[in-house]
């Protein structure tokens, strides 16, 4: 409305091919702000649509350019500088055309798209931790073993006595739980590590790249973080704390190899759990009958 307005205030004042001029300007100037801003998301919120981008981007700077001819042309020659040019009131025509029939499909397969990389998203993420979920984990562990010479180690970690959280508190408060501990694992795991909730009280972290040093390291770091963070507080909770015990696998190099792995950390896990819980143990197959490996309480 304060555009129409002024439109009107200077076709009064200055007259017609004014106001022409000056919806040529401003169009100009809309079309270079929405170029700037699709460049912008092409680093930012478009990352995932680069090429789709750069594509509007491209069309819409055309539609710039005209604009700034169609500017030249009224300030040097007026209305009659426009009409008299046949070959760019055509061009303007076929490329105004041309995108009124791209644009509008473009924008549609664009929506569609971004509502199956939603969709995506959801079905591999757990609705509560919004860690991975078993679904997400198979799929980021067969991109990441596409890099040649990659290998990987397998850590399940189980909640000590979370039964007697949801018996003592109730189920809510064990959701809260569960969530503080997807925090703490997020917070202690490396970069490159995948972190899945496998189910009720049971994680997953895949660590990637790690030898035998480094991720019993890893897991220690998990275990004491998990031990310190204080999940709920007030008197009713009495600072609620919780620990779990980690099992941890051999080395494996594929997706397909990930059963294994689960077999030989869930027999850590269980040794661990009949041993005092609160603890890191590490997988002691027939590879590592003799193998020494200090647990920490």
């Amino acid at each position: 409305m304060g555009y129409s307005l002024v439109q009107i205030l200077v076709n009064w004042a200055f007259g017609p091919v004014a106001r022409y001029v000056m919806l040529a300007g401003v169009c100009a100037v809309s079309f270079v702000a929405m170029v700037a801003m699709l460049l912008y998301g092409v680093r930012s919120f478009a990352k995932d649509l680069r090429g789709e981008v750069l594509l509007f981007a491209g069309l819409i700077s055309g539609i710039c350019v005209l604009n700034v001819i169609k500017l030249s042309k009224l300030l040097s020659g007026g209305f009659e500088a426009v009409s008299n040019d046949g070959r760019f009131s055509m061009v303007f025509y076929v490329y105004m055309c041309s995108l009124a029939t791209i644009l509008p499909p473009s924008i549609v397969w664009l929506v569609l798209r971004r509502l199956t990389d939603s969709l995506r998203t959801v079905a591999a993420r757990d609705p509560l931790t919004h860690l991975l979920n078993r679904r997400g984990l198979s799929t980021a562990l067969d991109a990441c073993f596409r890099r040649p010479g990659t290998t990987a180690r397998l850590l399940l970690v189980d909640l000590d006595h979370f039964k007697n959280i949801n018996d003592s508190y109730g189920h809510h408060v064990g959701d809260e739980v569960l969530c503080g501990v997807a925090d703490a694992l997020r917070a202690s795991v490396r970069k490159d590590d995948l972190v899945c909730r496998l189910g009720g009280e049971e994680f997953a972290v895949i660590c990637v790249g790690a030898d035998d040093a480094s991720v019993l390291r890893l897991a220690e770091r998990v275990r004491s973080s998990i031990e310190q963070k204080v999940m709920l507080q007030g008197a009713l909770y009495a600072q609620l704390r919780c620990t779990v015990t980690i099992g941890v696998s051999d080395s494996f190099g594929s997706e397909a190899a990930l059963g294994q792995a689960m077999q030989q950390a869930d027999a850590a896990l269980y040794r661990g759990k009949h041993t005092g819980r609160n603890r890191v143990e590490h997988n002691q197959g027939p590879s590592r009958r003799n193998a020494t490996l200090d647990t920490v309480h």
